[in-house]
């Protein structure tokens, strides 16, 4: 379970210290999940970089299964990222390097977790068998989104964050893609917080909650 506690984060700036998180609680039991809204600015992205491990907050908690995740130093910060958590971003950050099968797999091999099995199962729940000697530049955006998703998904972690995935993708692709995703969460046991400006995607989620004004409203 994750659970966060009174999180302040602030930020300084020529005018002075700009508050972007004024005491947020937040609750994610494991295997449901959550919709993160709330207006450009209020400090959804901010969140999920503490939650990520990568940032701290000024005060507060952040608590992993009842174990606080901001006391941690910074190789068992690497840890959490490594293997408690998968990261979806809507801009991708795939490694241009590497062809789908290895950036499917880059995670879940540095968690000391690669199934060959299961990656070769998301690869075909996500269209991605075809494409797995291509590299990210011969892809389309919604076939790197999926990409995205594979990898941070191969390592079965315990909670999958992902900010405005869809964001990039048409409304039918950004459904369809969804659909997916809420699939795979539930098949992979693991938790989802999901950042969303949509009212209509965030309605597929099992729970809601808007931040409004660094505080978490609903």
């Amino acid at each position: 379970m994750l659970v966060v506690e009174h999180l302040h984060k602030s930020f300084p700036t020529a005018q002075g210290q700009l508050q972007v998180l004024r005491g947020v609680d937040l609750t994610l039991p494991r295997g449901t999940s959550l919709a993160l809204m709330g207006e450009s600015g209020s400090g959804k992205s901010t969140l999920l970089h503490l939650l990520a491990g990568l940032d701290r907050p000024d005060s507060g908690r952040i608590l992993i299964d009842g174990h606080p995740l901001d006391s941690h130093a910074e190789p068992a910060l690497a840890r959490w990222r490594r293997e408690g958590i998968g990261l979806v971003f809507q801009q991708y950050n795939l490694i241009s390097s590497l062809d789908v099968a290895a950036n499917l797999a880059f995670q879940a091999r540095l968690a000391g977790r690669h199934d060959v099995q299961w990656s070769a199962y998301l690869a075909q729940r996500l269209g991605l068998s075809q494409l797995l000697q291509r590299y990210p530049e011969q892809l389309s955006g919604g076939q790197q989104q999926r990409v995205a998703i594979g990898r941070a998904l191969a390592s079965r972690p315990g909670v999958l964050l992902a900010d405005e995935p869809t964001g990039s993708l048409d409304e039918a692709s950004s459904d369809e893609v969804l659909a997916l995703l809420l699939q795979l969460v539930e098949e992979a046991g693991s938790s989802l917080l999901m950042v969303t400006h949509s009212q209509r995607l965030a309605a597929r989620l099992a729970h809601r909650c808007m931040l409004h004004q660094g505080r978490v409203q609903g």
